[in-house]
């Protein structure tokens, strides 16, 4: 009943739903995350599409970006943000969000960023400690390698 961070693969999705796989289509994208969540699609600067589902608190976004000025072209999924709706979170979210066995939103900030360690966490991006004592995670953001 959780989500799970997978560097370099997606976002496991709770109940058995399925696995958010980067380089899926748009149509496979939504396809997994519908059968969790109501998608609704949504604009973001810069991508080919994207969507938005919300699910117990968590609101999650995905989308495929568009050609870089280099010429790479990602085809398919190619980031995933899971948030929380509050702006800043002071309690553990009611679904855990899991990377490498740690739940990211369960625990105080300080506390998750300790016990992850300095990483690597390829793909993975999470905010700095720099709030208060107590303050929880409010995202993690995830893209394809």
């Amino acid at each position: 009943m959780a989500f799970e961070v997978l560097p370099g693969t997606g976002l496991a999705l709770p109940r058995g739903a399925d696995v958010l796989r980067f380089g899926s289509s748009e149509r496979e994208a939504r396809w997994s995350v519908a059968t969790l969540a109501d998608v609704r699609g949504t604009w973001v600067c810069g991508t080919g599409w994207a969507f938005t589902a919300r699910y117990e608190g968590l609101e999650l976004l995905a989308y495929r970006d568009c050609p870089d000025r280099l010429g790479h072209d990602r085809h398919g999924l190619a980031a995933v943000h899971l948030g929380r709706y509050e702006a800043e979170p002071t309690g553990p979210s009611a679904v855990p969000v899991v990377l490498h066995g740690v739940d990211l939103f369960g625990y105080p900030a300080a506390e998750v960023l300790e016990a992850l360690g300095p990483g690597p966490h390829p793909g993975v991006t999470l905010p700095q400690a720099g709030s208060p004592t107590g303050h929880y995670l409010p995202e993690v953001r995830l893209a394809a390698l």
